[in-house]
C-alpha cells in the first residue's frame, strides 16, 4: 500500500523510525509498525501528527508502552482510544499525550 521498495522493503519505515515519525515495536526479530499510524491520503506515509505525540511521550514510554497508550481507552478523550482519534481529532490526541506525561510526571 505504501509503494515501498520491494529490494527492501524494511528501508523507510525503519528510516521513519529513527527519525521519531513513527514508533515500532520489535518481536522475535520483527519489527511492526501501527497501521493507525499510516495517513492513507499521503499515500500511506505516517501521519504528521505522530511524530510531535512520539516526542512528548518518549521521555515516559518505549515502543510497547506507546502501542498501549494508543490502544487504551483514555479519559482525557472521554472514553476513546487516541488510535481511532489520530486521523480526525489529532490536537486532541497531542493534548491527551501531554496530559499522560503530566499525570506520570505527577506521580
Amino acid at each position: 500500500m505504501a509503494s515501498l521498495s520491494t529490494g527492501n522493503p524494511s528501508t523507510q519505515p525503519n528510516k521513519w523510525k529513527k527519525l521519531g515519525k513513527i514508533f515500532a515495536i520489535h518481536h522475535n526479530g520483527v519489527d511492526y509498525y501501527p497501521g493507525y499510524g499510516l495517513d492513507p491520503e499521503n499515500s500511506f506515509r505516517p501521519n504528521k501528527d505522530l511524530a510531535t505525540i512520539i516526542a512528548i511521550l518518549s521521555g515516559h514510554k518505549k515502543s510497547w508502552g506507546m502501542a498501549y497508550w494508543f490502544h487504551s481507552a483514555n479519559s482525557f478523550l472521554g472514553g476513546k482510544r487516541p488510535q481511532n482519534l489520530l486521523h480526525t481529532r489529532p490536537e486532541r490526541v497531542i493534548q491527551a499525550a501531554i496530559d499522560e506525561v503530566k499525570a506520570i510526571a505527577h506521580s
